[in-house]
């Protein structure tokens, strides 16, 4: 009888330590518009979160929130919602890098380009911002402006009116100021406001009617 001695193999385990990623923002929508010097440059809904952004001039960093420690978890914000608005919907944009605020600064969007007193910047809900725009959370059906010489306007306007109407009938559109004090001298339509923010328009033909208020 034979006996067949079996080598054994020492098995070493190595323990491995792996992170988990950091969770991601969850995505809300947002109505984007985008206000240059004498045009619209985007008017629309955005879908959009916090996450990492590469700008030309900036180079590339995370914008969602937890810059300069302003949430402890990624959340969507201001900035984040122009670059994906940008990204799908054809236009471009660009802003320097802040290490100390660890935010980007806008300074063009599509072509339209800071100069030395006029800058871009941001209002949430009609209020400008107070914080950077990777900084300052945006959350569900929030209206999201970025403005072409933000810092010189007296206004933010808020136009209303009902989301249908008769052909023919008087229609009422309001015009305030980001949804606060009435504002007189508004255009809307053809028409002006009055001194209690209000217009009256009429249309003539069936149809679907986009609305804009204007005021020097």
């Amino acid at each position: 009888m034979t006996n067949r001695i079996r080598g054994t193999h020492a098995v070493v385990l190595a323990v491995v330590a792996i992170a988990a990623p950091a969770a991601a923002a969850a995505p809300v929508s947002v109505n984007l518009r985008v206000e240059g010097e004498s045009r619209t440059i985007f008017d629309g809904p955005v879908t959009t979160d916090g996450h990492t952004i590469t700008t030309p001039s900036g180079g590339t960093h995370p914008c969602d929130g937890t810059n300069n420690g302003a949430h402890p978890a990624p959340v969507p914000v201001a900035t984040a919602a122009l670059d994906d608005g940008a990204r799908t919907n054809g236009f471009t944009w660009d802003g320097g890098w802040f290490p100390d605020f660890e935010d980007f600064l806008v300074s063009r969007v599509a072509d339209e380009s800071e100069t030395s007193n006029q800058f871009w910047y941001f209002a949430v809900n009609f209020k400008l911002g107070d914080a950077g725009g990777c900084q300052t959370r945006v959350n569900q059906g929030d209206e999201v402006l970025w403005i072409f010489d933000a810092f010189s306007k007296a206004h933010i306007l808020k136009l209303t009116a009902p989301g249908a109407a008769t052909t023919g009938a008087p229609v009422t559109v309001s015009v305030t100021d980001g949804g606060s004090a009435p504002i007189s001298g508004a255009s809307v339509g053809g028409a002006q406001t009055g001194a209690d923010g209000k217009a009256t328009l009429s249309f003539a033909e069936a149809g679907v009617y986009k609305l804009k208020a204007e005021r020097s």
